[in-house]
């Protein structure tokens, strides 16, 4: 009996020893989350496709105007007295291929409205929402970037039909 209980304090005893240990042991371990030196990450690249760029597609207008809304999942909308047609132009989101190390952290910046114009009249474009959204986390390489936007078409006098064109800031920056 005297040994089964000189075992338990012994067991006891070895238990707090190895619990102490560690708490002694515990803060000179340290744990570093630099980059490595040697291979530092990889800057990302972006590419515009040049197949598909942001387009509001064919539409007309009444007096009042409106707007015209292309979605990243490549829907489109009209409000306002806008009426959309299924015929010429064909509406598109911006794609963007984003090239990068899985596990990059990215987002995207969207410059300031833009104008697009045809000889003297223009409408502002307002870019808009993304998928993946603003902030995303490349998984493969490359990721594709879907951008959608919302044309504001002011009234016939000041908006004639015809094809209009211009260009639009979108940055995308690595976190």
């Amino acid at each position: 009996m005297k040994q089964l209980k000189a075992i338990r304090v012994f067991r006891r005893c070895f238990i707090l020893f190895f619990i102490g240990s560690l708490f002694l042991i515990a803060p000179s371990l340290t744990v570093n989350g630099q980059v490595n030196p040697e291979h530092p990450p990889r800057p990302i690249t972006v590419t515009v496709s040049l197949v598909q760029n942001l387009s509001f597609g064919a539409f007309y207008h009444g007096n009042a105007g409106g707007s015209v809304i292309v979605y990243p999942d490549g829907s489109r909308s009209a409000t306002g007295d806008v009426v959309l047609l299924s015929m010429g132009p064909v509406h598109s989101t911006g794609l963007y291929d984003v090239f990068g190390n899985p596990g990059t952290v990215v987002s995207i910046s969207n410059g300031p409205n833009a104008l697009i114009t045809n000889g003297g009249a223009s409408m502002t474009l307002i870019i808009g929402t993304s998928i993946p959204s603003s902030t995303f986390i490349i998984t493969t390489s490359p990721t594709q970037v879907r951008i959608g936007g919302t044309l504001i078409v002011g009234t016939p006098l000041n908006n004639p039909p015809g094809n209009y064109s211009g260009s639009f800031d979108v940055t995308f920056v690595q976190e």
